[in-house]
């Protein structure tokens, strides 16, 4: 950070920014020194977990001395104090505890540990929080009060939700209308009229409970607080946090796929949670592929802009990004030298003596394909008959939802599956399917991977799989094959030392069976090798740390990027205006001058003509401006020369149409500002395509009379087609508007066509004093902002050239200059070609245009006509909130007033 001008403590950060930058260098020096401290507060730190030892062991928690900064990273001092970690709010549906009530005032509380807790646990830089719902229905105040401090010791803060609530929005639309959903299954079908009936009602109840879940946070929450929701079960969490306190940093991440917007668009309520979740600073999922869909989604459903870096909603940048989950695989490899662990080890051996070992561990769950596996199983015995007392299967199906009777049909169905396969292939010693509808302990699961040969997961959809994950852990001295489906998260990490398999092709999944117990010792060896290096790299600590320091450096990165362009102060806009000989107002149109757009739009159940139109109530205002002599007025825009003419052929001023691209006053003809050596071959090529188009020299209307978010998707495949076609060689820069896409010559942008406009101005005008005054506004694309650089005074001199040169012919000939008002010349070094041409007036109506040349001269540089000093330079960008101009007006009616105030003023005598 540059040092202080001031006589303060380097030190001491001077903005919201440089705090947040300070605390950033420190977070990353803290995980350095991380690796080389020894273990010193881990069991102080690990009292959350106290009953796990697995957990609970090596964890280390290293102090930082705090850092002195002023430019940059100078050293240490002050090494008595530690750095105080940041809190972390860890919010989800359920504690990681269950609770149970022993008396009026009494709870026993069991911590549940998983994988989101054994990731938190190592996050040592981090002084964790957990908010959510205990399980429990507490309607009692004493009950709550006595859970809440009982909570309090374990490092968690309850949300209480009524029957009513958890029934409608856990149990209804959480689990019956988003999971099935996002897993691909549909909506419910069956009762569908009920369902509708009753869908507003659980959704209802699902935004109530997630702002209940935001008071709690908010009861809660200290400044510098990191907040991260998870899950389908907060959607609308990160909008409820954010209205009431913008600054609050809020990442989201959802633990389950995401689907294609084909199937998201089919939730009654798709607008309002990609809206609320797109309110989060970071949106994190396991794998690329969701968070494609989750971008794709915003841009087909929302009509948002999608970024590499995430999406764009009104100057507000939400990054999205991948970050795979992992296990604790220490947990797993210390466990596996555990004497219990070494004993069921032992005791399964010989169980299953002379036989290979297959194992499936899933929840009971439509998406697992559990009967799809134990089919392909069938038929891998049918075609290979030598196998049959060779291999067994051992299936883990966990219960889940055992009320729900689709999940009760499920149970039906796989029993009767793994009974006829046992009838028809075991014998009266041995059966070639082991069932079990239950779970087994941490150990005894242990021991259980660390003895398979293959492990066989057939998820029709799963977000991560982490079952894959322990069993490559548990694998160090068997080195067995990973059977994965490849519609399970994980397949994008593990896919490289996997076979990835489509569950619902059977007779792949058996071939596959084939191919991994019939595979040479060395292949195995290595793709497990593979696994295991990611495994056991990729941990879950390593995702829960890598997840929240992307979140504090997303906020710094916005914190950089959005610059907040200050209101334009009109009084003084105005004084400078009055005090000043020769003034230029260089104005947008669209956006600019032109009437609301809420007056436009839908009317009648039909899209009107959304053409530009003059401002109802800066005619008059615009006239008085014009018939000031000592006011220069150029209207600067990206429409074509008949739009502007419509608008302004009444009006003693200059019009610049399609980015400068043409010129004319409006008592004159139109010319062409192009460089004579500007290659336009490209655009013969375009019309060839037959694309329907209404096409200028560089801009292309593609959607401007059409509902924005179809617009939208025309553009997009629009774009596809010509990158891969007619200009997919061609020197052209693509920009897309708000209801348009511009395709242009490199180097065409309207501050590149300032300088040659200013010259035909003062050509035409015999201009003998310079312009000493400057207002620019307008509604600009960013492609277009170097308009504002152009007269930028407090430009160093070689961004300044640069700026007035860019893209423009290299040949240049000699430039006359203007003497200003005490007779000094102001010596310019730039130079440039200039090519003046008009056109037949009735010819720019049609596409088949030909200019008509006349003679080419030296005209009078632009820029050199310019004598203006910083504070008479007013650049305002219109709407936009990010923006290199110097001043926000909000709207065209804030242009509209400045201007009457301009027309209006009068010098003091």
């Amino acid at each position: 950070m540059p040092g202080s001008k001031c006589n303060v403590d380097p030190a001491t950060p001077k903005s919201r920014t440089e705090r947040l930058m300070k605390e950033r260098n420190l977070r990353k020096l803290n995980r350095v020194f991380n690796l080389n401290e020894k273990a010193g507060d881990s069991l102080r730190d690990a009292d959350l977990f106290s009953n796990d030892s697995a957990l609970t062991e090596t964890e280390n928690c290293a102090s930082l001395n705090e850092e002195e900064l002023s430019e940059g990273v100078d050293g240490y001092e002050r090494q008595d104090q530690r750095l105080p970690k940041q809190r972390l709010l860890v919010v989800a549906n359920r504690l990681p505890v269950s609770a149970v009530r022993q008396g009026k005032d009494s709870w026993q509380l069991e911590i549940s540990v998983g994988g989101l807790v054994s990731a938190l646990l190592g996050l040592k830089e981090f002084d964790a929080r957990w908010i959510g719902w205990a399980g429990v229905n507490v309607p009692d105040e004493i009950g709550q009060e006595a859970l809440t401090k009982a909570l309090a010791e374990k490092k968690c803060i309850p949300v209480f939700l009524d029957e009513d609530t958890v029934h409608q929005y856990y149990n209804g639309y959480c689990n019956n209308i988003i999971w099935p959903l996002f897993h691909y299954l549909g909506l419910p079908q069956e009762d569908r009229l009920s369902t509708t009936r009753s869908f507003q009602s659980q959704f209802d109840a699902y935004k109530k409970a997630n702002q209940m879940f935001a008071d709690v946070v908010h009861e809660h929450y200290e400044e510098g607080d990191v907040v991260w929701c998870h899950d389908y079960h907060l959607m609308f969490l990160p909008k409820c946090l954010k209205e009431k306190n913008s600054n609050i940093k809020v990442g989201w991440f959802l633990h389950t796929p995401f689907p294609s917007s084909e199937i998201h668009r089919m939730l009654p309520s798709r607008r309002d949670l990609l809206e609320s979740v797109l309110a989060a600073d970071l949106v994190g999922f396991h794998t690329y592929d969701y968070a494609r869909h989750f971008v794709s989604a915003c841009t087909r459903i929302l009509g948002l802009e999608g970024t590499p870096e995430g999406v764009e909603n009104q100057g507000k940048l939400t990054r999205v990004a991948a970050f795979p989950i992992g296990i604790d695989s220490d947990r797993f490899i210390r466990a596996l030298e555990l004497p219990q662990v070494q004993d069921h080890i032992k005791e399964l051996k010989e169980r299953f003596a002379g036989r290979k070992v297959m194992l499936g561990v899933d929840r009971l769950d439509m998406i697992k394909g559990i009967p799809q596996k134990i089919l392909a199983f069938e038929e891998f015995l049918e075609e290979n008959p030598e196998w049959r007392d060779k291999v067994v299967l051992l299936q883990i199906a966990v219960p889940t939802r055992t009320d729900v009777p689709e999940y009760q049909k499920l149970s039906s169905q796989v029993h009767e599956i793994v009974g006829r396969i046992n009838g028809r292939f075991g014998t009266l010693t041995a059966v070639p399917i082991h069932h079990l509808d239950r779970s087994l302990d941490f150990h005894a699961l242990c021991a259980l991977y660390a003895v398979t040969d293959v492990a066989l997961i057939t998820s029709l959809r799963d977000g991560m799989n982490l079952v894959s994950y322990e069993f490559v852990a548990c694998q160090a001295s068997k080195k067995g094959v990973l059977i994965l489906s490849e519609f399970a998260g994980a397949a994008q990490s593990l896919g490289a030392g996997a076979l990835l398999v489509n569950p619902w092709n059977i007779a792949e999944v058996a071939a596959s069976i084939s191919q991994a117990l019939n595979m040479p010792a060395d292949e195995r060896e290595k793709m497990h090798q593979h696994n295991f290096m990611h495994v056991t790299t990729h941990t879950s600590q390593e995702w829960a740390a890598t997840f929240v320091s992307e979140l504090n450096d997303t906020i710094i990165e916005a914190q950089l990027r959005t610059r907040q362009v200050p209101l334009l102060p009109v009084k003084v806009a105005v004084e400078r205006y009055l005090q000043s000989n020769n003034r230029l107002l260089m104005l947008g149109f669209n956006a600019t001058l032109t009437e609301p757009a809420n007056t436009q739009g839908v009317r009648g159940g039909h899209i009107r003509e959304l053409q530009s139109r003059l401002h109802p109530e800066i005619k008059e205002t615009l006239k008085k401006l014009c018939d000031d002599r000592r006011t220069n007025i150029v209207i600067l825009s990206g429409s074509d020369r008949a739009v502007l003419d419509d608008n302004f052929r009444e009006y003693n001023l200059w019009l610049a149409a399609e980015n400068g691209m043409f010129l004319r006053h409006s008592t004159g003809e139109w010319m062409t500002t192009m460089p004579e050596n500007l290659n336009m071959d490209w655009v013969d090529s375009v019309k060839k395509e037959h694309l329907d188009l209404i096409l200028s020299f560089v801009k292309l209307h593609l959607y401007g009379n059409t509902k924005s978010h179809f617009g939208k998707l025309q553009s997009k495949d629009m774009l596809q087609h010509l990158w891969t076609g007619p200009i997919s060689n061609a020197a052209v820069d693509v920009v897309q508007g708000d209801r348009s896409v511009e395709v242009r010559s490199v180097g065409v942008t309207k501050g590149a066509a300032i300088d040659r406009i200013l010259g035909e101005i003062v050509r035409n005008k015999g201009m003998k004093s310079p312009i000493d005054y400057v207002l620019c506004a307008g509604h600009f694309l960013n492609k277009d902002e170097d308009v504002y650089t152009f007269f930028e005074p407090e430009l160093p001199c070689e961004s300044l050239a640069l700026a007035r040169t860019r893209s423009l012919d290299p040949a240049r000939t000699s430039i006359s200059m203007i003497p200003d008002s005490t007779n000094q010349v102001k010596a310019h070094q730039l130079r440039k070609q200039r090519s003046l041409s008009t056109l037949e007036r009735s010819s720019y109506r049609s596409a088949a245009w030909r200019p008509i040349v006349h003679d080419s001269m030296s005209l009078p540089e632009g820029s050199s006509v310019l004598d203006l000093k910083a504070e008479n330079f007013f650049s305002c960008t219109v709407s936009r909130k990010q923006s290199d101009a110097r001043y926000l007006l909000q709207s065209s009616d804030d242009v509209v007033t400045l201007l009457k105030d301009l027309a209006e003023s009068k010098s003091p005598n």
